[in-house]
């Protein structure tokens, strides 16, 4: 997908974050939606942003 930033990418990477944090958003509590809001756009600027795997050739450690 690249770097490519679309309306579309977006709503995906919506559509994946966090059940709690969708759902925050239309909370009445203002301090649990601040807490959503930031969840949901971190998740979002990660996946448009960060690398997936930023050592391909490095396996990662069982836990």
């Amino acid at each position: 997908m690249g770097g490519v930033i679309t309306a579309e990418r977006i709503a995906l990477l919506i559509d994946g974050a966090p059940t709690w944090a969708v759902i925050g958003l239309t909370a009445q509590d203002e301090g649990l939606r601040a807490a959503a809001q930031l969840e949901v756009a971190q998740h979002v600027y990660g996946g448009l942003f960060q690398p997936l795997n930023p050592n391909g050739a490095q396996m990662p450690l069982p836990w």
